[in-house]
């Protein structure tokens, strides 16, 4: 469905009946990532897939997307369905839209579950690795995606899922040069939001991959440290939901029915 917002159009989807469950996608995928997983949530509860600006069918809106102006598209879609409190599933950049979403939101969550994302701003290195990032997207976006997907997998499982891959570039091909440019420059930028693991009253959960090569295992497990966070590890990359799909599902579901 399409909403209009600020002279662009926002897309998503609406399944289901019961509580809401936001799920947020990462940077270079849309709402499909969440098609094998509907199904099983859409039983019993209300499920809200967002495509995120400059990415899948909602439109670009500047230069700079901002985690905080995701967000805040993401509040437009939940107040035009008047849902008030949901729980949020992220995954990478859809982790840290969450995250903007419930500092400044904190009582329309339910759950948060950062599912190969985390709470940290970026490093210096990772902000210069970004601006190199926005130099190769420049310069030839179809090989940067070609190449920027595939390296988020553990190195073994590249040609296991090679198929799965194939179909992701795919998709992310669809992602228009201003898209890139504009997430990549507002993740480089975006805030610390780790006391937001250790002040908020909604139940938290972060998914781990110990061979992420987007993210250092240590220092994810090192925020989860004297906070309520439950802590969900598996032993690949960072598309735990492609790479360990039946385990993240069942993570997912158990988290949702506890809440």
């Amino acid at each position: 469905m399409n909403l209009q917002y600020k002279g662009i159009t926002v897309f998503y989807t609406d399944s289901g009946k019961g509580s809401a469950i936001v799920l947020l996608h990462g940077f270079l995928e849309n709402i499909s990532m969440w098609d094998p997983f509907i199904p099983i949530l859409s039983k019993k509860n209300r499920v809200i897939c967002i495509d995120l600006l400059g990415h899948g069918k909602t439109e670009c809106l500047g230069y700079i997307h901002t985690m905080e102006l995701m967000a805040e598209t993401v509040q437009v879609v939940l107040k035009h369905l008047k849902i008030r409190r949901s729980t949020f599933i992220g995954h990478s950049m859809g982790g840290y839209v969450a995250l903007a979403f419930a500092e400044k939101n904190p009582d329309a969550l339910k759950g948060l579950c950062l599912m190969n994302s985390t709470a940290s701003a970026d490093t210096i290195e990772k902000k210069k690795n970004r601006d190199r990032a926005i130099m190769a997207v420049k310069q030839n976006h179809k090989m940067f995606i070609r190449m920027a997907i595939s390296n988020l997998f553990r190195p073994k499982n590249r040609t296991i899922f090679s198929k799965k891959i194939k179909e992701l570039k795919k998709e992310a091909l669809k992602t228009p040069l201003q898209g890139i440019v504009a997430a990549l420059e507002g993740m480089k930028i975006r805030k610390d939001r780790e006391a937001l693991l250790h002040f908020t009253p909604f139940k938290k959960m972060m998914v781990i991959g110990r061979k992420d090569p987007a993210l250092d295992y240590n220092t994810l497990i090192s925020q989860t440290k004297n906070t309520s966070v439950e802590v969900v590890e598996f032993p690949d990359g960072h598309m735990s939901y492609i790479e360990n799909e039946r385990a993240f599902l069942d993570a997912i579901v158990h988290f949702v029915e506890n809440i």
